[in-house]
């Protein structure tokens, strides 16, 4: 295998990729060369991490395109059925054999043990490709939504490879739909540049500095933490916890804003990802709020489908429940996130039987009460088996001593200061939605990029969490 994915927060991200691909981009005088220019730096940014997988996205890139362009011509009905059907399965196909394979052997040898039987089946060790979960889903919503009509697929195959293979969002999301960027990679390359340049540069530094200075910072403290947490105090296990939610937050969308930045940066739009999580007043309010982009794709190509609130309360639950259960499998291969997408599954139903009590409550105890149901969710989310998830509810939840944390002041500091940024203070859409460049604005980015340089040179490159998804 090669070396680790390119890192946003990295050097030569920061000061060889982006520099080249920027001004090359620019220097080009029509769309067509500027989407070959994107697929090839979109190959060339997987690729560093192996190149033998970029042969796996261009296959699903092709078939894909295949089939939009099967859509165009189709006479019949059950033309354009067979036209949808065949590349999601292959997409689908691919995607379950390197995410979910070793998986489903292990469980089924799991099973036969637990049964008596002595089963032993040789496990293959397969490398699951970075990004994959959410370039499949792009392919998957782009046919869909050509065959729904909502989209006029492209006969331009250097436009598609463009989309598919975007190195902004190609690795952790934001998922972003072909139809949510179509204009922008129609007039490929005519955006207002002095107005965007320092947009994308501002919404980069900004979730540069959510990765840099508070998630990695909180992953020094939190990874030890849970590395020993069958030590661990009760008071020591909620606190792990309360930073880890924050680490995954900041992490998350820190590389969420950064491909927003980037996309600016390019002419492209890319929608938003978080819009304050932790200010949800409601489960269905956090799902609304955290990685959209997977909440809208759940709710259009699977809730929707499945008949979503149409046919009465017990349909509504039932679907909800194979949705989350569906949404948890696809960050992982693992019982602990199929069990974390029931446990929301359960939360979302819980609030539609609960909602009008629950919504008579003052908005600061709902807001609490959201985030402490939500915590115990990513017990299950961060835990690695369901031995170390049980070990940690335990001990949350039946008041044992043991110990605490590490240095309880930069504890305390980090956690007031993530605490409050996540809970009551601005996110990257607020900060910039009456963006204006100004020369204190340069300053304060100026100022915070380097010092996410300072600390970047000092430590080894932190990947980000949902690489692994």
């Amino acid at each position: 295998m090669g070396r680790r994915p390119l890192l946003f927060n990295s050097y030569i991200f920061l000061f060889g990729f982006l520099p080249v691909a920027y001004l090359v981009f620019w220097s080009l005088r029509s769309a067509s060369s500027r989407y070959v220019w994107l697929t090839v730096t979109g190959y060339v940014f997987y690729g560093y991490w192996d190149p033998r997988f970029c042969l796996l996205m261009a296959f699903s890139t092709l078939v894909s395109y295949t089939a939009g362009l099967g859509f165009l011509f189709a006479k019949t009905q059950r033309a354009r059925n067979v036209i949808l059907i065949i590349p999601i399965t292959v997409d689908l196909l691919l995607l379950g054999f390197f995410k979910y394979t070793r998986f489903l052997l292990e469980s089924v040898v799991d099973v036969a043990q637990s049964l008596g039987y002595s089963y032993h089946v040789a496990i293959p060790e397969i490398v699951l490709p970075v990004g994959i979960s959410f370039y499949t889903f792009h392919t998957i919503s782009y046919i869909v939504d050509a065959y729904r009509g909502t989209i006029r697929p492209t006969r331009n195959l250097f436009e598609f490879s463009a989309y598919v293979s975007l190195f902004s969002q190609l690795v952790a999301g934001p998922i972003v739909r072909f139809r949510q960027i179509e204009q922008d990679l129609e007039n490929l390359g005519s955006a207002d540049r002095a107005r965007w340049l320092p947009l994308g540069i501002s919404y980069f530094v900004y979730g540069l500095a959510e990765k840099v200075l508070l998630a990695d910072a909180l992953a020094n403290l939190v990874d030890p933490a849970l590395a020993q947490y069958q030590e661990l105090s009760t008071a020591g296990a909620w606190l792990a916890m309360i930073g880890y939610s924050m680490q995954l937050y900041f992490d998350f969308c820190g590389y969420s804003d950064m491909a927003i930045g980037l996309g600016y940066l390019f002419g492209l739009r890319i929608p938003l990802n978080f819009n304050s999580p932790y200010k949800a007043l409601d489960p269905s309010d956090f799902w609304r709020r955290w990685h959209i982009s997977l909440s809208l794709f759940l709710r259009d190509y699977l809730y929707i489908p499945l008949g979503g609130n149409r046919y009465g309360r017990s349909a509504t639950f039932r679907n909800l429940l194979i949705t989350m259960l569906l949404g948890g499998l696809w960050h992982g291969a693992n019982w602990t996130f199929v069990l974390w997408g029931a446990y929301h599954g359960a939360l979302l139903i819980a609030y539609h039987l609960a909602a009008a009590p629950w919504d008579r409550l003052p908005s600061a105890a709902r807001q609490l009460a959201t985030f402490a149901l939500v915590l115990v969710g990513w017990v299950l989310f961060r835990s690695t088996d369901l031995n170390m998830a049980a070990n940690l509810l335990n001990t949350m939840f039946l008041p044992r001593g043991g110990l605490l944390i590490g240095d309880p002041l930069a504890w305390t500091t980090l956690l007031a200061i993530a605490v409050s940024w996540a809970m009551l203070g601005p996110n990257a859409e607020d900060i910039h939605r009456d963006f204006r460049w100004s020369d204190r604005h340069g300053l304060a980015l100026a100022v915070t990029f380097g010092a996410c340089l300072a600390i970047m040179a000092g430590h080894a490159n932190s990947p980000f969490l949902y690489f692994q998804f």
